[in-house]
């Protein structure tokens, strides 16, 4: 019998699957027979059966459906089994794949490879290589030849562009060729296909964010940072080569303790272990910069987590905050030099939000009242005002806060010790760079003693009163009971009533002099050390615009107070006067224009000057103080609109006129009478005019010293002053000042150039121990040596000590037997050279007689300024004697434009407003004309090239309005501008070319609005 060998056979899953499908469909009994039947037909083309291709999803489909037999490939049923078996393997496989087939380069392909076609499906399948992808034709014509000769290739992520979805995207691939044999050539070639476009997007991005990541911390001016939890860096910015000086990839790689140091690494320990242990850490450290120093840093630690929660290290970031430390405490010693000079005008600071709450810690006004923080919260602080007051000071405060605008009042506070105080209060409004309010700022001021002072004074004045008014009931009484008396009785009686008259008002006089005089001793001194330190504050803000505004505003209020000082030492006659031989009329014209603007433009001006006018012996600048103050009373009276009469001529005053009038010494005078066409005065008004704070004006118009300082001056001048007036025909007010026989004295021009100090040695003599340490401080930073003393014994051992000593400055009014003239002469005895300089807030008679400074003294009176320091120093220093010397007059500076600026009108009645606006608008570039009032602005409308016109609506004698329409009929091209608290008011008026500025406004606002009229007014002028 003969053995048949047997054969095991291994096959395909896909051929599994094809005789398995075959047997179950009944097309054989069974596999042996299906592969039997198979080896059968090896050596015969029998067609396959129409079911060949099983699975293969929707391409799968496509491929049984279609119809074959018009293709190179032909009927399906007659394919190779090669490509069939191919077939069969690309259409049920999840990779994309491509069969490109005979020389026509037939494709065919799986559902995974409908993505790579795109919007080319089912186009593509049985379509041709060239014909579907022309776009890549090229390329697959190289791989296809290779392929062709049976080269297998491969390609990894290679780039193409394809065409696919109706528009050029770039793809990336990876693709690998394989030969498809047919009896032993290849017949095809197929291509696997793998999308790597998303990864390569992915990576881009990323490596993209990197590099934004390292630009990012690149830039800031901050260590960053990552720290594995081994402690070494595996990021770090470029700043630690900034900082450390260590560049950052010397840095990543190496430990904390290789980069900082062992010692740093030892003090961050324990803030590593804490990082590391899942904390976010908060730290003030100290870091060595690259230049050595130790600089304090606040450092942070971020945990970095890994998916599970774990710990991988964490972030480092690294802030310098070194210098904003040193500026904390530079801030805090301004500080503490601001509640300095808080205390020396005992002020109480104190704020309150927005809305005119008072929030939060409030330590002053607690200090002061003794209230609890919640008693005083909110509108709790009122509790602390007199019941008679404080209805009054809240409804004030609610009106200041809804306009915001500036609030000043005066009420009773009762303080800690429930004593009950009268206070001043000032409160400003705060607003931030959009223009909101953000909170309010205001002092508490303690001026009883001033309240108590006045009242004293009105006392005085009443008992006077009443005393005349009884003397002159006695004298009633006599005259009734002697009315027989002879003409001569009666005549003695009444002299010696006159006498008495003018004793009472000489008495007054006195007491009011030396109540006036040592309240503004006081006052002045104190207005010195306020002076003093915030011109020293200055130079520490220097560069802070705000803190600078605040100081500038503060100086103006120190300014208004020497004023109010000044108008009170002339009234009673107390004032240290600088008398001139002058010729008046040079003075009365020079003040023309002076007068013209003050006065306004419906006033007319009519000066006489007798021929041969004599000199006189008076101070200029108290002459034109009062002329000046003269002519505004006068304008006052004749409410805007009248004549003023200026007259000048000699006068004799004979010994009948002498003896019927007060403080009259006969002889030669120059008169000075200034008429006005106003309302007139009454016999009971012309007996008060001169009393000092009376006053016929309405309330804040007018302080009531004009007149009395007028009055004081020139009697303490030797003069006389006589006033003649009627109601309805008004007024005439002449002085009478003493003739000089001596020539014009030379006027002699004042030093405006930049300051200088000195390093001459200097011995300040001063008992008040708050203005001996400002004046000290400010002569140290002007380059002086400064040796102080207490009084005057002291000041002179310090003398006799053999110290080398340049200057002696003193104060006038010293404690002690020794007295600073005195101390003076005792100097200069025993350094002949030395220079003496005194100053004073009240002179006393010590070197001042007759109202006059003695000859060959120089005084700096309180207060004063650093630069009025520094320039009476060098004048005093370099040589006493060119005091009366003649320098060549100085010629006015004349407001030309910048090349590029325009030349501004700012009209505002408010000095502090004015002032402030008028230096914002000069630092952005303009050219800037000032003008307190409308008949300023007139003026300057008629002599400068105004190009923009910017003014208040509420002006004393015009509206803000008329005047911009008076300025167009002399500019008609000018741009206006209305800054205005009551919007209101001129929003329908205004032209429509106008803008309308509503305060309280910022720089930034002022300066758009001007370009705004100004970019109107060259179109308009284009125009025209």
């Amino acid at each position: 019998m003969t053995v048949r060998p047997s054969h095991t056979i291994t096959l395909s899953p896909d051929t599994a699957r094809l005789l398995d499908a075959a047997v179950a469909g009944g097309q054989y009994d069974g596999a042996d027979a299906a592969i039997a039947a198979a080896l059968a037909g090896l050596g015969r083309a029998t067609p396959a059966p129409q079911d060949w291709l099983p699975g293969g999803g929707e391409c799968g489909d496509l491929i049984r459906a279609r119809d074959w037999s018009a293709t190179s490939l032909g009927p399906r049923e007659h394919w190779h089994p090669a490509l069939r078996s191919t077939v069969s393997n690309i259409i049920n496989s999840p990779i994309a794949k491509v069969l490109m087939w005979g020389p026509d380069h037939i494709m065919l392909y799986n559902d995974s490879y409908r993505e790579i076609a795109g919007a080319r499906h089912p186009q593509a399948l049985g379509g041709t290589v060239p014909g579907i992808w022309p776009e890549i034709w090229d390329w697959n014509r190289q791989v296809l030849a290779a392929g062709f000769q049976g080269e297998v290739l491969s390609y990894r992520d290679q780039r193409m562009v394809l065409t696919r979805n109706g528009m050029a995207e770039e793809v990336v691939f990876d693709l690998f060729y394989t030969p498809i044999y047919q009896d032993g050539t290849v017949a095809g070639v197929m291509c696997t296909v793998l999308d790597n476009t998303p990864r390569i997007v992915a990576e881009r991005r990323l490596a993209d964010s990197e590099a934004e990541l390292r630009v990012i911390t690149d830039s800031l001016p901050v260590l960053v940072a990552f720290v594995d939890r081994d402690g070494v860096y595996r990021f770090a910015n470029s700043f630690y080569q900034d900082f450390l000086g260590i560049a950052p990839e010397q840095v990543v790689g190496r430990t904390i303790a290789q980069v900082l140091g062992e010692e740093s690494h030892a003090v961050r320990q324990p803030l590593i272990a804490r990082a590391l242990a899942g904390e976010t850490v908060v730290a003030d450290v100290s870091i060595r910069h690259r230049d050595g120093g130790i600089r304090r840093a606040e450092t942070r630690y971020l945990p970095r987590r890994g998916d599970d929660g774990e710990v991988l290290g964490f972030h480092v970031l690294v802030f310098d905050v070194d210098e904003r430390i040193r500026h904390a405490a530079a801030l805090e010693q301004s500080n503490g030099r601001f509640r300095a000079a808080m205390d020396a005008v005992h002020g109480v600071l104190w704020t309150n939000s927005a809305d005119g709450q008072m929030l939060g810690e409030q330590p002053g006004w607690a200090a002061l009242t003794g209230q609890a923080f919640e008693e005083y919260q909110g509108f709790g602080w009122a509790q602390a005002v007199h019941p008679d007051d404080m209805a009054a000071t809240v409804a004030a405060w609610r009106t200041a806060v809804a306009e915001r605008s500036m609030f000043v009042h005066e009420h009773r506070v009762c303080r800690h010790d429930k004593i009950w105080r009268t206070y001043a209060i000032r409160a400003l409004p705060i607003f931030g760079a959009d223009g909101a309010l953000v909170e309010w700022v205001g002092v508490h001021t303690d001026i009883t003693e001033q309240r108590e002072a006045e009242q004293a004074l009105r006392d005085q004045a009443s008992i006077l009163a009443r005393q005349v008014r009884h003397r002159e009931r006695a004298e009633a009484q006599l005259r009734q009971l002697n009315e027989t008396l002879e003409a001569r009785v009666i005549a003695e009686i009444a002299e010696r009533r006159q006498a008495e008259v003018a004793l009472a008002q000489a008495q007054k006089m006195e007491t009011i002099g030396k109540l006036t005089g040592g309240v503004a001793h006081d006052f002045n001194n104190l207005l010195q050390v306020v002076s003093g330190n915030l011109q020293l504050l200055a130079t520490d803000v220097h560069g802070n615009e705000r803190a600078e505004r605040r100081i500038t505003n503060a100086m103006a209020g120190v300014t208004r107070g020497s004023k109010l000082a000044a108008q009170l030492l002339a009234f009673g006659r107390r004032q240290a006067l600088e008398p001139k031989v002058v010729n008046v009329t040079r003075f009365v014209q020079g003040m023309d224009d002076m007068l013209r603007r003050a006065i306004g433009e419906g006033i007319e001006i009519e000066t006489v000057v007798g021929g041969g006018l004599w000199n006189t012996f008076i101070d200029p600048t108290q002459i034109e103080n009062a002329l000046l103050n003269l002519a505004i009373n006068a304008r006052d009276a004749m409410e805007g609109t009248g004549r003023l009469t200026i007259e000048l001529g000699n006068a004799h005053l004979d010994d009948d006129y002498a003896r019927t009038h007060d403080e009259v010494v006969p002889g030669q005078y120059v008169m000075l009478a200034v008429s006005d066409t106003g309302s007139g005065m009454s016999a009971e008004v012309m007996a008060k005019v001169f009393e000092p704070f009376f006053s016929t004006k309405s309330e804040g118009k007018g302080s009531g010293l004009g007149l009395s300082m007028v009055y004081g001056f020139v009697k303490q001048s030797g003069g006389h002053v006589k006033i003649y007036s009627e109601i309805g025909h008004g007024t005439t007010i002449k002085l009478y000042l003493p003739r000089a026989m001596e020539a014009e004295d030379i006027e002699v021009a004042v030093d405006t150039g930049p300051i200088a100090g000195g390093t001459e040695t200097v011995l300040v003599v001063e008992d008040d121990d708050a203005v001996r340490a400002t004046v000290v401080e400010l002569l140290s930073e002007l380059g002086y040596r400064v040796l102080k003393a207490v009084d005057a014994q002291s000041a002179l051992s310090v003398i006799e000590s053999g110290i080398p000593i340049d200057m002696l400055f003193t104060d006038v009014v010293m404690p002690g037997t020794l007295k600073s003239p005195e101390l003076a002469r005792k100097a200069r005895e025993r350094l002949p050279d030395i220079a003496v300089l005194f100053t004073s807030g009240y002179t006393e008679n010590s070197i001042v007689h007759g109202g006059r400074l003695d000859k060959g003294v120089e005084l700096l009176s309180k207060p004063y300024t650093r630069e009025a320091l520094a320039r009476k120093f060098r004048h005093v220093l370099a040589n006493q004697s060119q005091r009366r010397l003649a320098e060549r007059p100085r010629i006015p500076a004349t407001a030309t434009p910048l090349a590029d600026g325009l030349t501004i009108l700012l009209v505002e009645d408010d000095e502090l407003i004015r002032t402030s606006t008028a230096e914002a608008l000069q630092a952005g570039g303009f050219v800037v004309v000032e003008a307190g009032s409308a008949e300023e602005a007139l003026t300057a409308l008629q002599t400068a090239p105004i190009e923009v016109l910017v003014t208040d609506i509420n002006l004393p004698t015009m509206s803000g309005i008329e005047l911009a329409q008076r300025a167009r009929a002399v500019r008609p091209l000018a741009g206006i501008v209305f800054a205005t608290g009551d919007a209101a008011a001129v929003r329908d008026a205004m032209p429509p070319e106008a803008m309308l500025l509503t305060k309280p406004y910022g720089a930034d606002r002022m300066i758009e609005a001007i370009r705004s009229v100004a970019a109107r007014r060259e179109r308009t002028g284009a125009t025209v």
